[in-house]
């Protein structure tokens, strides 16, 4: 059995518009810091990330207490949007009515789903038996989680929205996903 603890970065400074170097607010540092309390009874074999700043943040005080290197995925990163967007509800709402639905130079959520997959395949038999963590996104997550188990959709990912961190463990026997858990969902309080 392999265990995936995909941890959904805390919650980001959307002062910044640039995806890829957005930090953690100050809530989400905080958040970050206490979410090391969930995994004290754990064994973590590898720490894995988004190469975005907020997901490496968020998981970057459970790499040190495992004393293991966060290893960057490129694949592991944020869907491709196009810029900013000021009504990001009715976008992300027409892509999971369509998942091939995209902005010119963005991705659409099966772009995303299969990249991470590919990815989440490479891992899976490379850690065949271990515990991970890897730092994630709630698109990119919420596509693993529907590519498992399709009736997760739109009202799934919209619960999701607001709970930063999140951790959702799932449980592998090789490549087959046999059981999906939320572990955490937002704040996490010592």
């Amino acid at each position: 059995m392999t265990e995936v603890y995909f941890v959904r970065h805390a919650e980001p400074d959307l002062s910044i518009h640039e995806d890829f170097i957005r930090p953690l607010s100050n809530k989400g540092k905080k958040d970050a810091y206490n979410l090391v309390t969930f995994f004290n009874d754990k064994k973590i074999d590898a720490v894995l990330s988004s190469p975005f700043l907020r997901t490496i943040d968020t998981v970057r005080n459970i790499a040190f207490k495992f004393q293991v290197e966060i290893q960057t995925v490129d694949d592991f990163r944020e869907r491709k949007i196009d810029g900013w967007i000021d009504d990001f509800n009715s976008y992300t709402k027409n892509q999971w009515l369509d998942f091939n639905y995209k902005l010119k130079s963005g991705e659409s959520l099966k772009e995303v789903q299969c990249r991470n997959i590919n990815a989440l395949t490479k891992v899976l038999n490379e850690y065949n038996g271990q515990t991970i963590v890897i730092g994630t996104h709630g698109t990119a997550l919420s596509t693993i989680i529907n590519y498992y188990d399709h009736t997760y959709g739109y009202e799934d990912f919209i619960k999701i929205k607001n709970q930063m961190p999140l951790v959702v463990k799932m449980v592998f026997e090789d490549e087959k996903c046999i059981s999906i858990t939320t572990e955490v969902k937002g704040s996490v309080n010592k």
